[in-house]
């Protein structure tokens, strides 16, 4: 029962998030942590994490690591395969009518109108993190005085050394993780 939960659960997730992995976060999130309680936000943020850091595309990562996390080899092929197959049988079908009809005006109107829907479930997704990362709360929960400094100020840093220095993503990547690896052993340290 568990495997089919989790299968129809990512053949939503796969079916609903237009616009690639960082759209599918919000829809993972809400079936697997508000809908059917599989996990926390702490755990779900947690593997979020950890896909975001593993090549390849965050959707089909963290339906891997999901279903690792919930129900072991099986849950691994069963979320794999759910997040995959709509996306399959869409592109085939969206192949062909795209083929066929590419010329008509009407089409190109659609593909445009979906482009702002994209941008807000990416946002979305973004926010979500963002303050997982510094309130470990979601955005109703937030409150100024529970901010998490370190993560604060690793944030603001990796942001100025991104947009002012054009440091790659990778080297912020590891950097942060080291910053954050110091600062907290050195505050384990004095108290």
């Amino acid at each position: 029962m568990l495997l089919l939960k989790l299968f129809f659960a990512f053949i939503q997730v796969g079916l609903f998030s237009v616009g690639g992995g960082y759209a599918a976060i919000p829809l993972i999130q809400e079936q697997i942590v508000n809908i059917h309680g599989l996990m926390t936000m702490e755990e779900f943020s947690d593997l979020i994490t950890v896909a975001e850091m593993t090549p390849g595309p965050i959707s089909i990562n963290s339906a891997t690591f999901v279903g690792m996390r919930i129900a072991g080899i099986p849950g691994v092929l069963i979320c794999t395969v759910g997040c995959i197959i709509p996306s399959f049988i869409i592109c085939l079908a969206l192949a062909h009518f795209y083929y066929k009809y590419r010329t008509v005006s009407g089409v190109q109107i659609v593909l445009g109108s979906l482009r702002p829907a994209v941008v807000a479930l990416i946002a979305s997704a973004g926010v979500s993190i963002l303050m997982l990362g510094l309130f470990q709360a979601e955005l109703p929960d937030i409150i100024l005085r529970d901010v998490r400094l370190v993560e604060l100020v690793i944030f603001v840093g990796a942001l100025v050394i991104l947009r002012k220095f054009k440091v790659s993503a990778i080297t912020i990547i590891f950097g942060s993780g080291v910053v954050g690896t110091v600062a907290y052993m050195l505050m384990g340290a004095v108290t």
